[in-house]
């Protein structure tokens, strides 16, 4: 059976095709070859023998780093991103046994893969690059050869965060460094994102130290702003490589919605194991990403127990694969998919990264993966080359899901996210400062070009704390714990608590997150398991919970207050005014609700203390005449502007490079002291992170989303897919659809241009 009529028996079979939201078939891309000429003999002859010929975007790259050029490649999965860097790697230290190349991955998975191909080119060319791991699992014995032999050295951030404190061991390496290679750049945006830009420059300035000066080769999915993203991660010019040479099969794309006819009785795992069985079943290698750990393993089990009942001979076509595996389990997995052997994958995105598996006849998104970015990462794993390939997202009872279910343009004609990098955080800029004066002697002036115009009032503030220390050479760290140990690069604030169970560390949470997901009584999830919350020690930032299994799960309520602390932009959108600036919110937690799907089960009472932090915020005032509109229809008001919020923040990460959780919302009919109606949406981490500042920038374009949104929906009072939200501190009341879209209406329109 070929994919097409696969397809085609779908749509005629009463089981799926009331599903069947839209369908498109993506045409087949010829490849498009170039050459790269004189390339040492050796190289020359192991693509000659591999039968590889170069790509046009990989000739265009190593030109490009030919001409000491930094460079950015955000192009499809599979388009060959590794051989565009690797072959430079290794014509440089065929010409100079001395240079050295850094690679950063985001996972120990992939880092293992790229390891076999850089081992695998070493061998059949002849050049000594003795690549080596060197993160965590690395063993002690092993390390000092690493830092002695390799040229080519494969780590992660977090480990290189640890490894610019003892950079003296690093001197041969850091004094002879000729690329830095960041693979799947993209994922290092928000706060990950902002303290990886500040790790970037502090290599750079301890490269400088060393008189090195390597160039920088950024691996990306495709993203709106390569150029600024690039720029804003390692401080330096790019050029962007934005053709793609590589080919592809034809793909066909089915958006697929189990909640067409509302809240029923399909599921969206229920449908996704239905999904995944029907394909292997017609012997074609699929591979599902679920959107969570637990998703992953429910699953494969329901996968499995139906294969038991109906094929027995087939129960082991269908398997698992996420983080948390040994690694041995993962590499035989891996074999398996690779060989053939195995027909049916249901992985979490960690086989969304480019790791190796050969080539698949289709993919299966159990939900939206948060960006588009990610949905065409996790597309691209099937049909290869010419090969025709199939892929099925599959719509949860979300907003932006089902905006794409009947708004398909918006899905396959949209343009990618901006991925988001602030540099303005003075929290994460402060605790950086920290690091580097840990690593060299901070000098306040000849560093702004690393931190910045507000890098010496940084530091006369923390030398006031006595963290740093004046000497003859500039200032250095005076700290009691190593600055590295203090200074995490998934966080901005060093007040965090630690998630315990049996005496074993889970998790570590900022003071936010803690109140949010881990109070006293509340179901949390590590890895795709639920533990429930015995104690939060507030005094020694301890949070004591015990595995537990249970039908109901838990949602905080809280109240927000807001202080404008300053206005930095204002703007005009149709006739309402919009705004962008500091902002102090008070969060007050006060209670959680134990929930058993919709239904309200109990609620309890929280005793915590107000979260107060600054941040940066949107707002807009609604004019008066929208005001009365409102009111003159009997609507609810407050109601109206609620549900703006909730969808306004839903929409956000189709532009935002963000997940809805990173931001917050307010929504006032009477605010300040001309007591006008408002909503705010802002950033949820202090000082900010840009999310609010980008949301600002394309408003419009945002709003206009989230119209159609509250318009299309076919719900009558509101529903999860439209103004209701699963993070609602007020357990979503009030909501007036129907008020909502008449002020969405009119700030899309203007006025008397009423919905």
């Amino acid at each position: 059976m070929t994919v097409a009529e696969f397809i085609a028996n779908l749509c005629s079979d009463p089981r799926f095709s009331q599903c069947i939201a839209h369908k498109v078939v993506l045409p087949a891309k010829d490849p498009e070859f170039g050459s790269i000429e004189n390339l040492p003999g050796t190289l020359a002859k192991y693509l000659d023998r591999r039968g590889i010929q170069l790509y046009s975007h990989q000739c265009e790259a190593m030109g490009a780093l030919r001409r000491d050029e930094n460079v950015i490649l955000p192009t499809q999965t599979a388009s060959g991103k590794t051989l565009a860097f690797a072959i430079p790697i290794f014509e440089r230290i065929f010409h100079d046994s001395d240079r050295c190349a850094l690679c950063l991955y985001p996972t120990k998975a992939l880092t293992r893969d790229q390891l076999s191909t850089f081992l695998e080119l070493e061998k059949e060319t002849g050049i000594r690059a003795y690549p080596g791991i060197y993160d965590g699992d690395t063993p002690r014995d092993r390390r000092p050869r690493i830092r002695e032999m390799s040229r080519l050295v494969l780590t992660n951030p977090h480990e290189l965060h640890h490894i610019l404190s003892w950079h003296h061991l690093w001197s041969r390496v850091f004094s002879h460094l000729e690329f830095v290679v960041i693979d799947e750049a993209h994922r290092y945006r928000g706060v990950l994102g902002s303290n990886v830009a500040y790790l970037v420059r502090r290599l750079r300035r301890i490269c400088q130290y060393y008189g090195a000066s390597p160039l920088f080769v950024l691996s990306s999915a495709t993203i709106a702003n390569p150029l600024e993203f690039g720029r804003r991660l390692c401080g330096t010019d790019f050029s962007v490589i934005s053709g793609d040479g590589a080919p592809h099969g034809k793909r066909h794309f089915v958006l697929y919605n189990p909640y067409y006819d509302g809240i029923g009785d399909r599921t969206l795992l229920r449908e996704t194991t239905a999904l995944l069985l029907e394909s292997t079943k017609q012997n074609f290698q699929t591979l599902c990403f679920a959107q969570s750990r637990k998703g992953t393993e429910l699953i494969t089990m329901m996968a499995r127990d139906t294969i038991t009942r109906e094929r027995p001979d087939d129960v082991g076509d269908v398997s698992a694969y996420r983080a948390g595996y040994l690694p041995q389990e993962r590499e035989k997995i891996e074999q398996s998919i690779k060989s053939g052997r195995l027909r049916g994958i249901v992985s979490t995105n960690a086989l969304e990264v480019g790791i190796d598996i050969g080539s698949l006849d289709g993919v299966i998104l159990s939900g939206y993966p948060g960006t588009m970015m990610a949905s065409w990462q996790q597309a691209g794993r099937a049909g290869r080359s010419w090969q025709d390939s199939f892929c099925f997202l599959i719509a949860r009872p979300d907003p932006l899901d089902q905006y794409f279910m009947k708004h398909p343009a918006a899905f396959f004609g949209g343009s990618h996210e901006h991925a988001v990098i602030d540099l303005d955080n003075p929290y994460i800029l402060a605790g950086q400062a920290l690091c580097a004066a840990s690593e060299l002697p901070v000098d306040p002036e000849r560093d702004r070009r690393w931190f910045g115009d507000r890098l010496p009032e940084l530091v006369e503030a923390q030398a006031e704390q006595k963290l740093l220390s004046a000497t003859r050479k500039g200032w250095v760290y005076s700290g009691h714990r190593r600055a590295a140990d203090i200074v995490g690069l998934d966080t901005i604030s060093d007040d965090s608590f630690r998630v315990i169970c049996r005496g074993e560390t889970l998790e570590t949470m900022d003071r936010s997150q803690a109140y949010r997901e881990a109070h006293p009584g509340a179901v949390m999830l590590h890895q795709g398991e639920q533990y429930l919350v015995d104690e939060m020690d507030l005094a020694r930032h301890l949070i004591r919970v015990r595995e537990i299994e249970v039908d109901y799960y838990t949602k905080p309520l809280k109240s927000v207050d807001i202080r404008v602390l300053d206005t930095c932009n204002s703007k005009k959108v149709q006739d309402f005014p919009l705004f962008f600036g500091d902002v102090e919110v008070t969060e007050q937690y006060t209670g959680y609700t134990i929930m058993k799907y919709d239904t309200v089960l109990g609620v309890e009472a929280l005793d915590l203390p107000p979260l107060t932090f600054c941040t940066k915020a949107l707002w807009f005032h609604v004019p008066p005449d929208a005001e009365g509109i409102v009111r003159s229809r009997g609507l609810d008001f407050d109601g109206g502007l609620h549900g703006i919020e909730h969808a306004f923040i839903a929409m956000m990460p189709f532009h935002v490079m963000c997940d809805r959780w990173d931001i917050g919302g307010l929504s006032v009919s009477r605010f300040g002291e001309d007591q006008q109606p408002v909503v705010f949406v802002y950033d949820g981490y202090e000082g900010g992170i840009g999310l609010s500042e980008k949301a600002y920038e394309v408003f419009s374009r945002i709003v206009s989303m989230t119209h159609a949104l509250v318009r299309d929906c076919p719900c009558g009072e509101g529903c999860p897919a439209c103004i209701y939200s699963p993070k609602c501190g007020n357990d979503n009341v009030p909501l007036d659809k129907e008020a909502a879209g008449v002020l969405l209406g009119r700030l899309v329109s203007g006025p008397g241009m009423e919905e």
